[in-house]
């Protein structure tokens, strides 16, 4: 028989308030403010026109800033939701990490994609070496294979995506510091935001790594205005010292 959850559990008295809810997103805005133009000012010389399965330069560019921007204000939401009154879970039951798993990576998996977009339609704009280029994509490929290895062999995919926000029980583990986490407390914002860089050196793509370094900024901002005040709520100083 399949257990029920008590959305009631999940939830913080603190995080029951709009103040909470939106609490650090003005400085989410800010860096937006910063991030996008600054990234559109660096990458627009070297955008030409060019095309890929149908699509400009300048579409993917757009695309790949936009789902960055829908995704973590997506997260944003979902979180404060989850922390705050356990939504998802209230509407969705036990059928809430099904849900929320679809959502979550069929938009990390589009952001990956506009990234590769972008790389094909600005190919060779990066002026390095072809061979230098492709070592140091490798070396950031094999760090982001170790990341992978390590979270489904002792992190979980469930606990990676927050499962914390869903499930008490991943909030009675214990931080990991198993393969790559000894290295990195957060090792899935330190790591595995290197495949996007990656994308950017293989195809000797300007535009695709300054929208690499673009995500790589924006998801440390997502951590500190949106993640690590839960994590802190949820774990209190343990988290806090981190």
């Amino acid at each position: 028989m399949t257990k029920t959850i008590n959305p009631d559990r999940l939830t913080y008295e603190k995080a029951r308030s709009w103040g909470y809810f939106f609490h650090r997103q003005t400085w989410h805005l800010l860096a937006l403010l910063v991030l996008v133009p600054g990234t559109w000012l660096l990458a627009r010389p070297f955008l030409d026109g060019s095309r890929w399965l149908g699509w400009t330069d300048l579409t993917w560019f757009w695309l790949a800033i936009g789902l960055a921007v829908v995704h973590q204000v997506v997260v944003w939401i979902v979180f404060r939701l989850q922390i705050g009154w356990a939504t998802l879970t209230r509407v969705f039951g036990r059928a809430d990490l099904v849900i929320w798993g679809i959502l979550f990576q069929t938009l990390l998996t589009g952001r990956i994609a506009a990234i590769i977009g972008l790389g094909q339609t600005t190919q060779n704009t990066l002026p390095v070496p072809r061979t230098l280029a492709l070592i140091l994509a490798f070396i950031l490929l094999l760090s982001f294979a170790y990341l992978i290895w390590s979270v489904f062999k002792y992190f979980g995919l469930v606990r990676a995506m927050v499962g914390d926000h869903f499930r008490i029980k991943y909030r009675q583990m214990p931080l990991e510091d198993r393969g790559i986490f000894k290295y990195s407390s957060n090792a899935m914002y330190t790591f595995g935001f290197l495949v996007l860089w990656a994308i950017g050196l293989i195809h000797l793509s300007v535009p695709a790594l300054l929208l690499a370094a673009f995500n790589h900024i924006y998801i440390w901002v997502h951590y500190f205005c949106t993640e690590k005040p839960d994590m802190v709520l949820i774990f209190g100083d343990e988290m806090d010292q981190i």
